[in-house]
């Protein structure tokens, strides 16, 4: 059942996908895939490396815009509109925030690393952005311990903070959509679990799609689960269906019971 998703209650998706396949240069790395990705879920995405994960992402976030040989055909909507005919790329990554395996900080203050997409915005007001910065730093549980160095360089956080404060950026975004690619990937198992605490709150606000070769923690997290394998979509499942349905794809099984990847 490549590409398909099985038959589910209808409701409302922030994302669809119809036969997308990805490829760089004239090699495919993602055939055919065809999902939905729900308002206010955590949506799973699971599978060894090279199976084209992040490829999807960069779909989402048309950021094959600035890879080069990268190219891609199917249909792709986000929040119903067509992403192909989006004439202003700036304003879809506004609403969709990333945060990428490992820490990106902008060579900025804490506090300007937060509020510089607001600004950007025409955010100017102090008192506004004082609060925007404190809001999406608590959002991203990191107020309590930076909030006496803000005006401190975000690079001289520990790298568990970088990541946090990737999130807190990204949130000042307001965006409908997080697609998050192995956040923790650099983040020790502490940090990793506050994190995770973080997006079961935020997916009462936002949409999240998780990327991780972690497959405890989609189980942790996903509502449902997409499991891609060596640029096929091979099935998508509710999460617990993914990990205990008798009928699963033995490929499924064998991944998600560490048999390999």
């Amino acid at each position: 059942m490549v590409g398909q998703e099985l038959q589910s209650p209808a409701t409302e998706a922030m994302v669809e996908v119809r036969d997308l396949t990805i490829r760089y240069g004239t090699e495919a790395v993602l055939r055919n895939v065809s999902l939905e990705v729900r308002e206010h879920e955590i949506f799973g995405i699971i599978g060894p490396a090279g199976s084209g994960k992040t490829s999807f992402l960069r779909v989402l976030n048309r950021m094959d815009q600035m890879t080069t040989g990268m190219s891609w055909d199917g249909d792709v909507t986000f929040a119903g509109r067509d992403i192909r005919k989006v004439r202003n790329l700036y304003g879809l990554r506004s609403r969709v925030g990333v945060v990428f395996p490992l820490p990106v900080g902008l060579p900025l203050t804490v506090y300007n690393n937060v509020a510089l997409s607001p600004r950007l915005r025409g955010i100017r007001n102090r008192q506004q952005l004082d609060e925007i910065v404190e809001r999406c730093l608590r959002r991203a549980a990191l107020w309590d311990e930076v909030k006496d160095r803000l005006d401190s360089l975000g690079s001289l956080l520990s790298g568990g903070q970088q990541q946090r404060l990737t999130i807190a950026r990204a949130l000042s975004q307001e965006p409908d959509l997080l697609l998050l690619d192995e956040f923790s990937i650099a983040v020790d198992p502490v940090t990793t679990m506050r994190i995770e605490d973080v997006l079961k709150e935020l997916k009462k606000e936002i949409t999240i799609v998780l990327v991780t070769n972690l497959v405890q923690q989609a189980r942790r997290l996903a509502d449902r689960t997409a499991f891609f394998l060596t640029g096929d979509c091979i099935e998508v499942r509710p999460t617990e269906e993914m990990f205990e349905a008798p009928d699963r794809d033995q490929r499924t099984r064998e991944y998600v019971e560490g048999r390999f990847g």
